[in-house]
């Protein structure tokens, strides 16, 4: 295990010039932020971090199959046991981390939710999976605290699985009430299944907390199709989060070119792969988004792309400025990237910050600070 250095520097970044948004508009210069950067560890190949409700306790997972609980005062971590087997190489391995808001409170062990990439029982294809287990630590106030995973049990699964080692995307959030349980299923770099629904890829899924298709799935009364889908026609979602009026968005890739930022609305098709803003990387043309196309269109597009890693919308107050933005991490354009929401179904980049690294994940701590993770390895804390 590496041991963990603190580094602190302080930076007053100009926001770089504005990404084109949905209507194909270049931005303006924003205002200077000032804000400090503090590395708080290292770890190899984060892919996720969260924070323990009601603690100040930070997961994070590794992509080659690790998890630890981190404390963000001391930098105290404790590997945590009974971690699933996990099919790395690519873009698969360890991926998303999930806590419910409401076992805040819980002094004993709590519910935990975990997505990783999974070999087929053939050794040559792939799918992503979600687990649902019980995170049980001892002494968790002592410095030695020990934790592990119990009865860790799948509840859902990409499906087919296929062979490659791509845009698994399996992010997990939680709708505000804790009803339903949202996954982010990549196409699989196969395209065609993102539009077709008898099959999961391509599509974000509502379940129940349980995994088992929700009720009142927009397509769930339609025979020869999968219940549990709730949006389809994307390509790979890397960035699930909540609005502050409760409405649904991700981020996600486009090809050469095309990234989007999408409000997530139940039955809706979101064109990949008959319809982007990007181009195949062969140079090919992918025919652009008209009005009438049926298509859902999104808020904001980016070429060329930011290569979106993680989502959150702001809901602290160290950064008052920025309440209810969306705070996307960068990865190819190494920055935090911030959108102010417009009435409607509206959005636009206001900001772009330089960071030090591909920012693969994001997440708000208590106190407000913003915690990013890069693949390069570095934990950073942002404050004012």
């Amino acid at each position: 295990m590496k041991s963990i250095s603190f580094t602190t520097f302080a930076v007053s970044l100009p926001a770089l010039a504005l990404a084109s948004c949905a209507t194909a508009e270049t931005g303006e210069s924003a205002a200077e932020a000032d804000f400090s950067v503090t590395q708080k560890g290292e770890f190899e190949m984060p892919w996720a971090i969260e924070f323990v409700p009601g603690t100040d306790w930070l997961a994070v997972t590794e992509k080659e199959g690790r998890l630890f609980l981190m404390r963000s005062d001391t930098g105290a971590r404790s590997e945590v046991t009974g971690v699933p087997e996990v099919a790395f190489g690519g873009q698969g391995g360890f991926g998303d981390i999930a806590f419910l808001e409401s076992e805040a409170e819980v002094m004993g062990a709590r519910t935990v939710y975990l997505s990783w990439a999974e070999m087929g029982a053939d050794g040559n294809t792939r799918g992503a999976v979600v687990g649902r287990g019980m995170l049980d630590c001892e002494e968790p106030h002592s410095a030695d605290m020990r934790c592990a995973i119990q009865n860790l049990e799948v509840i859902w699964r990409q499906s087919p699985k296929v062979e490659g080692r791509g845009h698994y995307s399996h992010r997990i959030s939680f709708s505000p009430d804790e009803k339903y349980l949202f996954i982010a299923s990549g196409d699989r770099q196969k395209m065609a299944p993102a539009q077709d629904i008898s099959n999961n890829l391509g599509t974000i899924v509502r379940l129940n907390l349980d995994g088992t298709p929700a009720e009142g799935n927009p397509f769930a009364d339609h025979t020869g199709v999968t219940p549990e889908i709730w949006s389809y026609g994307h390509r790979n979602i890397l960035g699930l989060a909540w609005d502050a009026q409760g409405r649904l968005w991700d981020v996600e890739h486009g090809p050469a070119g095309g990234d989007e930022l999408n409000l997530v609305v139940g039955g809706e098709n979101y064109g990949w792969p008959e319809r982007s803003y990007g181009d195949h990387y062969n140079g090919d043309k992918i025919a652009d988004h008209t009005e009438d196309d049926g298509f859902a269109k999104p808020a904001v597009h980016w070429t060329p792309v930011i290569a979106p890693g993680d989502m959150v919308f702001y809901d602290g107050d160290m950064f008052s400025a920025w309440q209810g933005n969306a705070l996307i991490a960068g990865m190819s354009s190494n920055a935090l990237v911030r959108v102010e929401l417009d009435e409607g179904q509206g959005a636009h980049e206001a900001a772009r910050y330089a960071i030090e690294g591909r920012v693969r994940s994001i997440d708000v701590a208590p106190d407000g600070s913003i915690w990013l993770a890069t693949d390069e390895g570095k934990l950073l804390r942002l404050s004012m």
